[in-house]
């Protein structure tokens, strides 16, 4: 790969946490930088001498040392530009979400499968330690079979003008929901309101439901006093709490549940048995998620790999948010969710 360069779109809110790590991964001659705002661009050139400033977007596409693009714009702007980017024989890897709409995730998908190129998304959390554990313990039948999960995203965060809450903290969550639940839920149903401005959806409810009966409730908002990023996962045999905002013991394990016992002396009566045991906290490595994922890609790139969150992962949440959104339009619907590839 040293004998190629990058290409980063975007150096604006998580743009220059991209170049941050690139520069340090080094594995690139050079790094090339466009954003829009030239100010972005001085600012960043300023704490990183040896990276190399553009005045247009076409001065990557047509650079053949160029041969992985990072793209860190706005959502609206995904499509078009990975569309570019993959035309021009570049490996794309695009932050979340993946496009705004399904089918402009359907054709991206599309472009690189029939170019053999590397179409990634950048669902970090995917590659957080804590998720990866949870996944494991799921597999290992810990939890035994999934009852609910809860997933509450909130805090007194940024409003963004581009999109909804709903697309920019929820998409977080149904990375993380299909990475330990590894299929589309049946139907959703959402309640959100736009509190600040009209028209902006700055909280949201999220209901989904399983095939298998799990229930998944999804809260986010930029309107909390509180920052809170919990996952509680209640299984037939234990229970789960995810809490990222600690710096340890971000997860534990509770040998907690209840039983049914049936009653002999009385025929078709039953008593419930409260079960309450240790509470156990796994050891997590300490490495920047980000870190992983962006490594990740280049090996993907460099040895032909199929990226861990590839076009269809980012398809996938982009279906469910598509339907989130109609949903929320129709004051809670229910809406079924196409299921297809």
């Amino acid at each position: 790969m040293k004998n190629y360069s990058a290409g980063i779109i975007g150096l604006g809110y998580w743009g220059p946490n991209i170049l941050r790590n690139v520069i340090d991964l080094g594995n690139f001659k050079d790094i090339f930088c466009y954003d829009l705002e030239q100010s972005q661009l001085d600012k960043n050139k300023k704490k990183y001498p040896s990276i190399k400033l553009v005045n247009e977007y076409s001065d990557i596409l047509n650079n053949n040392e160029i041969n992985c693009i990072f793209i860190c714009t706005p959502p609206v702007t995904h499509h078009q530009l990975a569309k570019d980017a993959l035309l021009s024989n570049k490996n794309v890897l695009i932050e979340k979400p993946m496009t705004v709409s399904v089918s402009e995730a359907e054709e991206l998908i599309e472009i690189s499968k029939k170019r053999s190129l590397k179409l990634m998304v950048g669902h970090t959390f995917e590659y957080n330690p804590a998720v990866e554990k949870i996944k494991e313990i799921i597999e290992k039948d810990i939890l035994g079979d999934i009852y609910f999960v809860s997933m509450t995203r909130i805090s007194l965060g940024i409003h963004r003008k581009d999109v909804s809450v709903i697309q920019d903290l929820a998409t977080h969550d149904l990375s993380i929901l299909f990475m330990l639940i590894n299929e589309m839920p049946d139907r959703i149903s959402v309640i959100s309101n736009s509190s600040i401005k009209k028209g902006l959806k700055d909280v949201a409810f999220i209901n989904l439901k399983y095939k298998t009966g799990a229930i998944v409730s999804i809260s986010v908002s930029w309107l909390s006093p509180k920052k809170i990023r919990e996952i509680v996962i209640v299984g037939s045999k234990k229970m789960l709490v995810y809490d990222d905002t600690k710096n340890d013991e971000k997860i534990k394990i509770f040998n907690k549940g209840v039983d049914i016992l049936k009653d002999p002396t009385s025929f078709g009566e039953y008593q419930l048995t409260y079960r309450t045991g240790d509470i156990v906290s796994p050891v997590l490595e300490a490495v920047e998620p980000l870190r992983v994922e962006i490594d990740h890609f280049v090996d993907c790139v460099n040895n032909n790999l199929e990226p861990k969150t590839n076009g269809y992962c980012g398809l996938r949440v982009v279906k469910v948010l598509e339907a989130a959104e109609k949903s929320s339009e129709k004051d809670g619907d229910v809406i079924i969710i196409d299921k297809e590839k």
